[in-house]
C-alpha cells in the first residue's frame, strides 16, 4: 500500500530541491565528523560539484536541525574558504553543545536579492534563504559525555561553594569532590531547574527566531569545605556521565588578602556571523585572566562581571556559547555577576519613572532577566518582579541577582541593580544603606561597590544624565557617608579613573570613593575617546581634571589588596600589562601606621606580568 503522506513529503523535497538548484547540476556537501565528543569540538564541512560559484553564496548553520530556513543560528560565507571560485573548498567550525542536533546548509545568493529591510544588529544585510543549494546530514554530541557549562559562586558561607551546570535531560546528578584528584569523597546533589519560551516577555525571545532549548540548570553546594585548601571536583552522574574534572581553592576566613578580576560587557565570540554583534575581544579577556589565576597558584580569588553577560539579547544560544567560553576560568574560581540593562530591560518591567522612559527600553530582545536569574544564583535572595505574567508564577515571573554583598578576605564587595528601583523607600536603598552601615571594617578595611550603569563618566553620549542625577543625589551620600572605597561600574565599554570624587569634586583619598568605569570587557559600540579611522564621523569626548586616566582598549582590571592597601590595576588585552594603577590605603587607620605598612607591603602576586 502507498502512504500517501510520505509521498507528499517526497514529492515536495523533489520540488524544493528542483526549483532552488537551477544554477548548477548538484553541489555535494558532507560532514566530518558526524558526532561530537564536547563543546568546542570542529566539524569540518566540504562542498563540491558548484559549477557557478559566487562570492555571496553562504553555509547555513542550524540547530536543531528541524529548523526552518530562516531559523539559523550563524552562517559563513563559502568565499571565506581557499579556492572556493573553484567551486569546491572546506570550513571548520567549532561547535558548542545545544544538546540538540546540527545540520549545515548550502545557499545561493546575490546583489539583486539584498533586502535592506532584513538587517542585522550593524545594520548589514542578512543573507537570504530563498534558493538552498544543498543540505548536510545532522551533526551531534556524543551521550553520556558529562555536563557542561560549569561555573561557581559564592554562597556567603566561607565554608561553602556553589557549583552550576547545564545537562539535556535533568536527570539526578551530583557533585563529588575531595582534597585530592584520586580520592573525591564527598558528595553533594544538585537541584534542577528550567525555563521555557512562553516565559519570555518578547521578541525575539519567544520566537522561533531566537528561542532555543535552554537545557536543564542544576545547582549544587560543596559544604564542609575547610580554609584556604585546593579541591577537586566533578559533576554528574551514572546516567549522563561525569564531567572532566575540574579543582579551586576555597575561601579563607582568616585571610588577610584578597585577589579579585574585574570587568563590564564582555559578551562571547563566536565562530560565524549571527543576528548580533558579537564580542571577539572576549577571548582575549578569558585568555588573559586565565594567564594570571595560573600564576596565583593555591591563593582564593574570584571575578566579577558588572553586567551585560552574554549580550544574548533574546539569541538563547549565545547564552550556551557564553558559559562554554567561561568555564575554563570560571570553574576554578567564583564568578560573580550584576544584572545590565541587556539582562533585563523591557517596557513591562514594573519601574519606569518618567525620566527614565527613554533609558529603560528593549535592550533584554524580550528575555527581561528570566535567563539571568535561572542560570546565575548569587548571595542573598534579592528579586523583583520582571513585569512577566503573574499566571507564570515562581521564579519565572521574578528576577533575582540584582542585589547582594560579601565577604572575601579583607574587601566587602556590594552589587546593586541600576536597572530597578534604587531611589529612597525602595528595598534596594533599604538594603543598601543597613548593608554600608553595619560593615565590620577592622575585618574588611575595603568596600567596594559595584552596578552597570555609571555614576560618574565623561562618555556624554550616553543618555543616562537623568538616571546619573539621581545615583548622584541619592546613593553618593551613602558611599561617602560610608567610606566606600572604589566604586566600579560598567555600560561604557572603556576604562576611565576618576578621583575621589563627591558631587562632581575631587578629595582627598580614603575621603571619598574612586570611581572606575570598567566596561572594557569585550563589546566595541561605544561614543569614542580617541580618534578612529574606522569610525571618522564620531565624536570625541574631552577630558575634564576629574578624569584622571581613560583608555581606549579592551582589557580587565585586577584587586590585590591586604589589611592596609588595596591596589587596583587595569590591564590591557592588546599587550596583557598594566596600563594604569591606583592604591587606596585602609580607612580607620593612622596615617603614619598606614604610611609604613603599605610601603612595607608587597603586593605582587603577579611577578613581573
Amino acid at each position: 500500500m502507498i502512504n500517501l503522506q510520505n509521498s507528499i513529503v517526497l514529492c515536495s523535497v523533489f520540488i524544493l530541491f528542483a526549483c532552488s538548484s537551477s544554477r548548477s547540476s548538484e553541489v555535494l556537501i558532507s560532514v566530518s565528523p558526524k558526532t561530537l565528543v564536547k563543546s568546542g569540538d570542529s566539524v569540518t564541512i566540504r562542498w563540491s560539484g558548484d559549477d557557478s560559484p559566487s562570492k555571496l553564496d553562504w553555509i547555513g548553520i542550524y540547530s536543531p536541525a528541524t529548523s526552518s530556513h530562516d531559523d539559523f543560528i550563524g552562517y559563513v560565507f563559502l568565499s571565506s574558504s581557499p579556492g572556493w571560485e573553484n567551486g569546491s573548498g572546506s570550513i571548520s567550525i567549532p561547535l558548542v553543545n545545544l544538546r540538540s542536533t546540527y545540520q549545515f546548509r548550502i545557499f545561493r545568493w546575490n546583489e539583486s536579492e539584498i533586502d535592506d529591510a532584513r538587517t542585522d544588529a550593524d545594520h548589514n544585510p542578512l543573507p537570504g534563504t530563498g534558493r538552498v543549494a544543498a543540505v548536510s546530514e545532522k551533526v551531534g554530541f556524543e551521550p553520556g559525555r558529562g555536563p557542561e557549562q560549569v561555573h561557581l559562586s559564592l554562597t556567603g558561607r566561607d565554608s561553602e561553594m556553589r557549583v552550576m551546570f547545564v545537562t539535556g535531560d535533568g536527570k539526578d546528578c551530583f557533585v563529588r569532590y575531595g582534597l585530592t584528584r584520586n580520592n573525591m569523597d564527598q558528595v553533594s546533589g544538585t537541584r534542577v531547574r528550567r525555563y521555557e519560551r512562553e516565559h519570555m516577555c518578547g521578541a525575539p525571545a519567544n520566537q522561533s527566531i531566537g528561542w532555543r532549548d535552554p537545557g536543564f540548570i542544576h545547582d549544587g553546594i560543596l559544604v564542609n569545605l575547610m580554609d584556604g585548601k585546593k579541591y577537586f571536583y566533578q559533576v554528574g552522574g551514572d546516567s549522563e556521565g561525569w564531567s572532566n574534572v575540574f579543582s579551586f581553592v576555597s575561601q579563607d576566613q582568616n585571610s588577610k588578602e584578597t585577589f579579585a578580576f574585574l570587568f563590564g560587557d564582555m559578551g562571547t565570540a563566536t565562530p560565524y556571523s549571527t543576528f548580533l554583534r558579537t564580542q571577539e575581544e572576549s577571548e582575549s579577556t578569558v585568555r588573559w585572566i586565565m594567564r594570571d589565576i595560573r600564576a596565583l597558584g593555591d591563593k582564593p580569588a574570584m571575578i566579577s562581571h558588572v553586567g551585560d553577560i552574554s549580550y544574548a539579547r533574546g539569541y538563547s544560544w549565545l547564552w550556551d556559547n557564553f558559559f562554554t567560553q567561561i568555564e575554563p576560568i570560571a570553574s576554578r574560581v567564583p564568578y560573580h555577576v550584576c544584572v545590565g540593562n541587556h539582562e533585563y530591560d523591557w517596557p513591562s518591567q514594573p519601574w519606569i519613572p518618567s525620566w527614565a522612559a527613554t533609558i529603560y527600553k528593549q535592550d533584554s530582545g524580550g528575555e527581561c532577566g528570566v535567563p539571568f536569574s535561572f542560570r546565575f544564583n548569587m548571595p542573598g535572595n534579592s528579586s523583583e518582579s520582571n513585569g512577566a505574567m503573574a499566571s507564570m508564577g515562581g521564579m519565572a515571573s521574578m528576577t533575582r541577582n540584582l542585589y547582594y554583598s560579601f565577604d572575601m578576605g579583607v574587601i566587602h564587595f556590594v552589587y546593586i541593580s541600576t536597572e530597578t528601583n534604587f531611589l529612597p523607600g525602595s528595598d534596594q536603598y533599604r538594603f543598601l544603606e543597613q548593608d554600608l552601615g553595619s560593615v565590620d571594617r577592622e575585618k574588611t578595611p575595603f568596600v567596594v561597590v559595584q552596578g552597570h550603569r555609571p555614576m560618574y563618566t565623561t562618555s556624554s553620549g550616553h543618555k543616562d544624565a537623568p538616571l546619573r542625577q539621581r545615583m548622584v543625589q541619592h546613593l553618593e551620600p551613602l558611599l561617602v557617608k560610608n567610606r566606600v572605597s572604589l566604586a566600579l561600574w560598567g555600560h561604557v565599554h572603556r576604562y576611565e579613573r576618576f578621583c575621589p570624587l563627591s558631587n562632581f569634586t575631587c578629595g582627598d583619598s580614603g575621603a571619598f570613593p574612586v570611581h572606575i568605569v570598567i566596561g572594557m570587557g569585550g563589546q566595541d559600540w561605544q561614543p569614542i575617546w580617541e580618534p578612529r579611522a574606522d569610525h571618522p564621523n564620531d565624536p570625541v569626548y574631552p577630558q575634564p581634571v576629574r578624569s584622571e586616566f581613560r583608555a581606549g582598549q579592551f582589557g580587565y582590571a585586577r584587586i590585590v589588596a591586604d589589611a592596609v592597601k588595596l591596589r587596583f590595576d587595569y590591564v590591557g588585552n592588546h599587550d596583557g600589562k598594566v596600563h594604569d594603577v591606583v592604591e587606596i590605603l585602609a580607612p580607620y587607620r593612622r596615617p603614619a601606621a598606614a604610611a609604613a605598612a603599605a610601603a612595607a607591603a608587597s603586593l605582587t602576586p603577579y611577578g613581573d606580568l
